[in-house]
């Protein structure tokens, strides 16, 4: 028996739906899309929505309009998946590393010592789904005059003090990979409250076209389309859209039965004192993106070693969430750089598999074999 680490709910109705866009001859962007835009934004609360390629698109646009440029400073997390600072260095500023609180998410007190008249931005990620404080970062970039930014990549459907993810912030980017909650393949989105960010991120997304194919193709005039500014690329098909549709509304559904799992985990695993399991605030709503552990490092089973184990006996894991400050592509720039909580949690931890539809059979051989392996 193999479980896997995660895999997308992926049914019939959402493969109808994108043959039906095909034998439309509509593939690219177009009405779909613009229809998932829609649902997405009246989903989370957002005024708007615009879909692109991908998250990693979505967060490099973020920079752009929020004027971040070569020279600046943005503080970001460095336990992260390093598409969170890659965005920052694609428009030639420099992500400052700050360290990540119990829950993974990044230390408020930790930025605070960080910010320098070089700063501009701070780019909060919602790790493994689980909310960072939104209110507490809004507070503080108001009284430094910063930007927001949330990476939310792995948080649609998670909530904050009663509000989705995507509500609270004028730049929120998204993530439809396959190891997300909800897939268009791959994807991703960006909400906004604010008007002339709309419309640029539109702009932008589609080579600085002033007029989209969709309105040029449905009108009954001609019209030709100039190229406004030097843009990119990061559009999102009507097929991905199609597809998004149908999960989207699907969504509290799937986070729901999602949530199911983790309390099956959370009450099996609360007793076992090798471990820690993930701590939910309250007035914070996870979708459970990832279900992570904390493995004790006094103990007599090394992480590694764990995850070998749990290979053996069939049951896939990940490691947790990376470190950007010590991958070769950041390394020579980061020398002397310490991190030691970010260093902590992410060399003990381990994500188990969790997915819907998971079996009853499958979660409760995931819990055996960890109860195994630490011989309760």
């Amino acid at each position: 028996m193999k479980i896997p680490i995660a895999k997308p709910y992926l049914t019939v109705e959402d493969a109808q739906s994108a043959y039906d866009t095909i034998l439309t001859g509509w593939v690219t962007q177009g009405p779909r899309v613009q229809e998932l835009e829609e649902n997405f934004a009246k989903y989370v609360g957002s005024k708007y929505a615009v879909a692109v390629s991908n998250c990693t698109t979505a967060l490099h646009l973020c920079m752009i309009v929020a004027a971040i440029k070569e020279g600046d400073e943005v503080i970001c997390p460095s336990m992260s998946f390093i598409a969170t600072a890659n965005s920052i260095k694609y428009t030639g500023a420099k992500p400052v590393f700050a360290e990540v609180d119990k829950n993974y998410n990044i230390d408020i007190e930790h930025v605070k010592k960080l910010i320098t008249s070089k700063t501009k931005a701070i780019l909060i990620v919602h790790q493994i789904g689980m909310p960072a404080d939104i209110d507490a970062f809004t507070q503080l970039c108001k009284e430094k005059k910063l930007i927001l930014i949330e990476d939310a990549a792995c948080a649609v459907g998670s909530s904050y003090k009663e509000n989705k993810i995507g509500y609270h912030s004028d730049l929120v980017c998204f993530s439809f990979h396959p190891r997300k909650v909800i897939t268009t393949g791959d994807g991703g989105m960006i909400t906004t409250g604010r008007e002339d960010y709309y419309n640029r991120l539109k702009l932008l997304r589609q080579h600085g076209m002033s007029v989209n194919d969709r309105v040029r193709h449905t009108s009954e005039k001609i019209i030709f389309e100039e190229h406004l500014e030097v843009g990119y690329n990061y559009r999102m098909t009507d097929i991905q859209a199609a597809v998004g549709i149908k999960q989207l509304a699907k969504l509290d559904m799937i986070v729901s039965e999602r949530r199911k799992i983790a309390q099956h985990y959370n009450s099996a695993f609360k007793t076992v004192s090798q471990i820690e399991i993930p701590q939910e605030k309250e007035g914070y709503f996870t979708n459970y993106q990832s279900y992570i552990i904390l493995i004790k490092p006094n103990g007599k089973i090394s992480r590694n070693e764990f995850m070998q184990l749990m290979m053996d006996e069939g049951v896939a894991t990940r490691r947790g969430v990376m470190t950007t400050h010590r991958e070769p592509a950041y390394k020579e720039e980061c020398v002397g750089i310490s991190l030691p909580q970010s260093e902590y949690y992410s060399d003990n931890s381990v994500v188990l598999p969790l997915y819907y539809p998971m079996t009853k059979e499958e979660i409760e051989k995931v819990i055996s074999v960890v109860k195994k392996i630490f011989n309760f």
